[in-house]
């Protein structure tokens, strides 16, 4: 499937900036799949307004994948359907992204299904290939690629990724048929690298940048992104967000986009975006457990959508993966220090809608 495939709709969509929560994964006390609840999930980021969904990416744990496990084809099957269903209602189209994982062989396996089930675009990991070479991840690029739309991930090392040059991001973003990248390695000189890697390749109008840089999503979306090029000058802007921390409070979060669209298009930034930059940086900072190097991230997110009702617990796959001590109180904290980016009332109101379906 090329994205000239797409319905001109849903690349605008993606082109214009949206807000796509990375989905995480529904699941009881014994740690067995609730595909109700992950159904539920999909209508609540609809109806709070997002623009896409992502799926069977990090967010959603990478052990589906597990043969033992086997939820890597239900999950995405099941979202799917859950999506096409509550999109028609609304009479609003989603745009569906798989994430896909593995060596090539996998990797076009996951492609294939992704396109089977309607998914739109794939998020390409390249955790697989954290010793290879350069030329080895822009060659299982280019063929993944040939099956799918791509959406690049720069993921941060921290979680799984690795540091990638400039040289691959000049040479990835020549590849036809990818139409946008995550940027997420938590870092401002790598961030600038994609960027600048888009610009000089000539592909700016093509690749659409979206933020999954958690530490800093308010003015990795307010900043516009100056190049200097062969072919001049170039002005890039990031924006939307592909995130985790945006499958929590999504409603808000669709507010806040909608506030920094419009702030960068007036091109007056208020000083208040930069406080509430650092504001949406706490919260992040409590959901995703960085003061212990993320490892809570995932049940960290589990337990805000727990409050809300929207998931039964804060379970995952691996039971070692667990809140770590002390983090609840840090999202208390955070709940009780910034309410205005809750979307709590939202939930409330609807969630009995969302389970019955």
């Amino acid at each position: 499937m090329h994205y000239t495939d797409l319905a001109p709709g849903l690349l605008q969509t993606l082109r214009q900036g949206t807000v796509i929560p990375a989905m995480p994964l529904a699941l009881n006390a014994k740690r067995k799949f609730l595909p109700d609840r992950q159904a539920a999930l999909a209508r609540y980021y609809i109806d709070a307004g997002s623009g896409g969904i992502a799926v069977g990416v990090h967010s959603t744990q990478f052990e589906i994948r597990e043969p033992k496990i086997g939820l890597f084809e239900p999950v995405l099957s099941i979202v799917s359907v859950a999506i096409d269903k509550w999109s028609a209602r609304v009479n609003r189209p989603i745009f569906k992204i798989a994430g896909i994982c593995g060596r090539t062989d996998q990797a076009l396996r996951e492609a294939d299904f992704a396109i089977q089930r309607g998914y739109h675009a794939g998020l390409l990991s390249l955790s697989a290939f954290r010793d290879d070479s350069v030329e080895a991840m822009l060659d299982h690029c280019e063929q993944v690629a040939k099956a799918i739309p791509v959406i690049g991930f720069y993921l941060q090392p921290a979680v799984g990724g690795r540091v990638l040059p400039y040289s691959f991001w000049r040479q990835f973003a020549a590849i036809d048929n990818v139409i946008a990248i995550k940027i997420a390695p938590f870092n401002r000189y790598q961030t600038f690298d994609v960027i600048r890697a888009v610009a000089e390749a000539g592909r700016e109008q093509d690749i659409t940048l979206y933020t999954g840089n958690d530490d800093n999503i308010v003015v990795d979306l307010l900043t516009e992104f100056r190049v200097k090029t062969a072919a001049g000058e170039k002005a890039l802007r990031i924006k939307g967000g592909l995130l985790g921390h945006w499958c929590v409070w999504t409603q808000a979060a669709v507010r806040l986009l909608d506030e920094l669209h419009k702030a960068a298009a007036a091109d007056q930034i208020p000083a208040s975006l930069l406080t509430l930059a650092a504001e949406v940086t706490d919260c992040n900072a409590a959901f995703f457990d960085a003061a212990n190097q993320f490892r809570g991230c995932i049940p960290g997110i589990h337990e805000v959508l727990r409050r809300q009702g929207l998931l039964e617990g804060t379970w995952c796959l691996n039971p070692a993966e667990v809140l770590s001590p002390g983090q609840s109180e840090e999202i208390d904290r955070v709940y009780r220090s910034y309410p205005h980016l809750s979307d709590d009332s939202f939930v409330s109101a609807n969630l009995s809608r969302w389970l019955q379906g």
